[in-house]
C-alpha cells in the first residue's frame, strides 16, 4: 500500500471495516459522538482507565456531590464529635480520589471542548486518527476513522445532543473493532492517547490544535481502519457525487488538508491491573 501522510506503508493493503448508518447524512454530531465514544473504548480496552469512561464520568460527579454534602454537614453545630470526626475522614477519602481522577477528567473535557469547536467551523470533517503511545510519531496503536460525506451535512451548527442513530453508530463501530480483537494485546502500563484530525490550513484553533503538516507514524504499525457512511450511499457513488459541482463539502477546496494535533493529549490512569495482583 502507498504511503501517505499519517499512514504506515503496509504489505499487504489494509482494508477498511465499512460501517453504515442510516442517516442522510454524518453530521457533526454524530461525528462528535464516534469519535468520543471510540476514545473511551480505546481507553478501556487498552487499560488506561479502571472501568468505562461513563461510569469514570458519574463517579467523579459523585464523589463532587458528596464532598458538598459533608461540606454542609460539617457546618452543623449540633454534630456529635464521633460523627464530625467520621465525616472529616470521609472527607480526606473523597478529596483523594477527585485529586486521582482531576487532571484526568480535565483533559477529558479539555479534548471534547475542542473537538466540538473544531466540528462547529468544519462539520465535515473526513479523517480522524487516535494514536495511543508515547508520542503520535511512537504508537502502540492507531486508529484511523474515515468519514465519507456524499451528502455533505447541513451548515446549521451541530447540537452536540447524543440521539438514538449517535448511539447506535457508535455500538457498531465498537463491534467492529472488537470483531477485529482491537484492544486484546498486553498492558504496557499508562501511556498517552493523542487525537489528529486532518483539517484545512485554514483552521485556526491555537489554544486546541497545533498544525502538524509532516506527521507520520511507524510503518511497522498495522492500524485498525473504520470507514463510515451513509447507507443509501455506495462507495463510488460517494465520490462520483462529492466531485459534482456546486456541492459542498463543508471544507474549503482551495485550502490544503494537513493534519492537526489536539493539544489535550489524555494520559491514562495508574491503577492495579488484574495481572499485576
Amino acid at each position: 500500500m502507498e504511503s501517505t501522510e499519517g499512514e504506515g506503508s503496509l504489505e499487504p493493503e489494509i482494508q477498511f471495516t465499512e460501517i453504515e448508518t442510516t442517516a442522510e447524512c454524518l453530521d457533526g454530531s454524530l461525528i462528535f459522538h464516534v469519535v468520543k465514544d471510540t476514545i473511551g473504548f480505546i481507553l478501556y480496552m487498552h487499560q488506561q482507565i479502571p472501568s468505562i469512561l461513563q461510569d469514570i464520568t458519574l463517579e467523579f460527579d459523585l464523589m463532587h456531590t458528596e464532598y458538598k454534602e459533608l461540606e454542609v454537614d460539617l457546618a452543623k453545630t449540633e454534630l456529635k464529635a464521633s460523627l464530625r470526626r467520621k465525616h472529616i475522614g470521609r472527607m480526606r477519602e473523597v478529596k483523594q480520589g477527585i485529586r486521582k481522577m482531576e487532571k484526568f477528567m480535565s483533559t477529558i473535557s479539555s479534548l471534547q471542548t475542542a473537538l466540538q469547536l473544531l466540528i462547529s467551523q468544519i462539520p465535515n470533517i473526513h479523517e480522524v486518527i487516535l494514536v495511543l503511545g508515547t508520542s503520535p510519531i511512537r504508537p502502540q496503536h492507531v486508529y484511523q476513522l474515515c468519514f465519507s460525506h456524499a451528502n455533505p451535512a447541513p451548515s446549521a451548527e451541530a447540537n452536540f445532543i447524543k440521539g438514538k442513530t449517535a448511539e447506535g453508530l457508535s455500538r457498531k463501530a465498537i463491534r467492529a473493532l472488537i470483531s477485529k480483537d482491537a484492544g486484546s494485546s498486553s498492558y504496557l502500563g499508562p501511556t498517552k492517547l493523542f487525537l489528529m484530525i486532518k483539517a484545512p490550513t485554514s483552521l485556526n484553533l491555537p489554544l486546541h490544535f497545533l498544525p502538524k503538516r509532516d506527521f507520520r507514524y511507524s510503518k511497522k504499525i498495522v492500524p485498525f481502519r473504520l470507514r463510515f457512511r451513509c447507507r443509501t450511499q455506495g462507495l463510488k457513488i460517494d465520490e462520483d457525487h462529492n466531485s459534482l459541482p456546486g456541492r459542498s463539502s463543508g471544507i474549503d477546496s482551495s485550502n490544503d488538508l494537513i493534519w492537526f494535533q489536539c493539544r489535550h493529549a489524555i494520559k491514562g490512569i495508574a491503577f492495579k491491573t488484574t495481572e499485576e495482583e
